[in-house]
């Protein structure tokens, strides 16, 4: 009896693939917190809609982060394995 073939990807384009998501995730992540901060912050400031501290505003943003994690994480165990995107073709 012969032995099965395992058909593994080439070590390079796992690591290419690892580190294209990581990229992808942490730029999203980062760019959640930003804008996440800017819009409770201007909220907050001039606007005075909220009565919210510097700390208040930035654990919303750190909520909105640890949500953008969590979807991207989801992105690619449900989605494609390059990135971090529930959208197809990203």
């Amino acid at each position: 009896m012969s032995q099965p073939q395992l058909n593994l990807p080439d070590v390079d384009t796992v690591v290419k693939t690892g580190t294209a998501y990581a990229k992808d995730l942490a730029e999203r992540t980062l760019s959640t917190f930003v804008v996440a901060a800017s819009g409770v912050g201007v909220a907050a400031g001039p606007a005075d809609m909220f009565h919210a501290s510097f700390w208040q505003t930035m654990g919303a943003a750190g909520v909105a982060a640890a949500a953008s994690l969590v979807k991207g994480m989801l992105a690619r165990a449900f989605g494609s394995k390059n990135s971090a995107s529930l959208a197809k073709g990203v």
